[in-house]
């Protein structure tokens, strides 16, 4: 992206920094920046696969922002607020780009409601239309589950933007390429961590072992692909997931070696459900929670 535009998340801090709340005059964060769908790709598929990534950061941001006072120490307990204020940065701008491509994707809102399309994206969908993986949306646990979480998904979402700092879509590649200096650390930090955990006391390698075995069946979503990301793939715009999964598995194979973890038997791949619209029946209290206020006061501003 050209300097004359400067950073697409300058948008994220700038205006009236008096509000900052659902509802209020947030400049369109895309503002300046070349939204023109490139030639040969259908719309609707290009805000679909946004609407999966944006999704993915969205409900995993949700997730680790209720992080926030309960970490063992402040220190980590801030480092998990910025992780998640980093993805809520991403989900928005990919929210607001699934708008941009395809306006149809916008959910119906009362009228004259000035709600911008990310926060109608985010505060006025139910669960089914939403398109995370279901990683993001299970319950938070300990600490270890945290660590293990955002390992996992970390380094698949990394894998992610590095090849897509190439794709042929102006704002996608401009994500990417910010979005890989934010998922760098978050691997690093969750890898850390991990290591800690799995050389520590006895009772944090058990609580380690159990997150590793409840969350590790979820990897295989990660990894699969959903027939409009093999599609857009073909164009140049996405990637397929499945055309990371050996560079998932040898980062985290890594990470286990060093941590003397012994890799977890694979979990049997269904496909990539979350991004049909199957959830847990976790997701529902999540998004009752996130989107209470927004669905109470829809012109609501503060």
């Amino acid at each position: 992206m050209s300097d004359d535009h400067g950073s697409i998340f300058d948008g994220l801090i700038g205006g009236d920094s008096s509000q900052w709340a659902f509802g209020t005059d947030f400049e369109d964060p895309l503002a300046g920046v070349d939204t023109t769908v490139p030639e040969g790709v259908a719309h609707a598929e290009l805000a679909a696969y946004c609407l999966m990534l944006g999704d993915d950061a969205l409900i995993m941001s949700q997730r680790l922002s209720e992080w926030c006072s309960r970490a063992p120490d402040l220190e980590e307990d801030i480092a998990l607020a910025n992780i998640a204020l980093d993805l809520l940065g991403q989900a928005r701008l990919l929210l607001a780009r699934a708008a941009a491509a395809d306006p149809g994707v916008l959910p119906a809102l009362p009228e004259g409601s000035p709600v911008p399309a990310e926060d109608a994206l985010a505060f006025f969908r139910d669960a089914g239309e939403f398109r995370n993986v279901r990683l993001a949306e299970v319950p938070n646990g300990d600490f270890a589950h945290v660590v293990v979480r955002l390992l996992l998904f970390s380094v698949a979402r990394l894998e992610l933007l590095e090849r897509l700092r190439a794709s042929t879509d102006t704002v996608l590649a401009a994500v990417a390429a910010k979005g890989v200096k934010e998922l760098t650390y978050h691997r690093d930090w969750a890898a850390r961590w991990f290591l800690t955990l799995a050389r520590g006391t006895e009772e944090s390698r058990r609580r380690l072992d159990t997150a590793l075995g409840a969350l590790w069946p979820l990897l295989p979503e990660l990894v699969a692909t959903h027939p409009v990301e093999l599609s857009l793939a073909r164009t140049g715009v996405a990637v397929a997931p499945a055309a990371i999964g050996a560079a998932v598995d040898d980062v985290l194979d890594q990470v286990l070696a060093v941590s003397g973890v012994p890799r977890p038997e694979p979990g049997a791949p269904d496909g990539p459900a979350g991004r049909h619209g199957l959830h847990t029946g976790h997701l529902e209290p999540l998004l009752a929670d996130m989107q209470v206020v927004a669905r109470a006061h829809p012109g609501g501003r503060w």
